[in-house]
């Protein structure tokens, strides 16, 4: 989910209409949760601001990092909350 939120350009306020449909649909909250995410880090727009202020190999540092941890946080709530639902 969270390759495809890379695409989008939203703000947070601006993506919870598209997480409420995935969440009335049944998409896992963790999924969600890094989807939204996903959307408002990880956008191609904020990459060419970026570019105007950091070099390309740093820009590609900030996007791996936060794939990475954007991801593990989706796996981490889809785990941990059915854990804590019980």
């Amino acid at each position: 989910m969270v390759r495809v939120g890379i695409p989008l350009y939203s703000n947070a306020a601006g993506v919870i209409p598209i997480v409420s449909v995935l969440v009335d649909k049944g998409v896992a909250m963790g999924t969600v949760l890094a989807f939204m995410m996903a959307v408002t880090a990880l956008s191609i727009p904020e990459f060419v601001i970026l570019r105007k202020v950091m070099k390309p190999k740093l820009i590609g540092i900030f996007i791996a990092i936060n794939f990475v941890t954007i991801t593990l946080t989706g796996y981490l709530f889809n785990w941990a909350i059915p854990l804590l639902t019980r």
